[in-house]
C-alpha cells in the first residue's frame, strides 16, 4: 500500500471520528432542549466533547501540513488540549 494511499485513510478515519462528535454534539443539545438531560451534564459532555474536536482538527491540519511540505503526516501527534483549544474548521 502506497504511502498516499495510507495518508488518505488516516486522514478519514480522523474526518469520521469528528463527524461522530458532531453528532454526539446534536443529540446532547436535542437532549438538553427536550429536559431529557440536565444542563450541568450537558455542559461537561459537551466540553470533553469540544476538547477532542479541537484535538482532531488540529492532528488534521499537522497532517495536512506536513503532506504539503513533503514531511511524513504520520509523525504528526495528538497534542495536549491546552495547547489546541479553540481550535476550529
Amino acid at each position: 500500500m502506497g504511502s498516499a494511499n495510507r495518508t488518505n485513510r488516516a486522514d478519514q478515519r480522523i474526518l469520521s471520528r469528528i463527524g461522530e462528535m458532531v453528532a454526539e454534539e446534536k443529540i446532547l443539545r436535542e437532549l438538553l432542549a427536550a429536559e431529557g438531560i440536565d444542563g450541568a451534564t450537558e455542559r461537561v459532555q459537551l466540553a470533553v466533547l469540544e476538547r477532542e474536536l479541537d484535538q482532531c482538527w488540529d492532528l488534521l491540519r499537522q497532517r495536512r501540513a506536513k503532506t504539503e511540505f513533503g514531511e511524513d503526516p504520520g509523525e504528526a501527534e495528538v497534542r495536549p488540549s491546552s495547547q489546541v483549544e479553540d481550535y476550529r474548521s
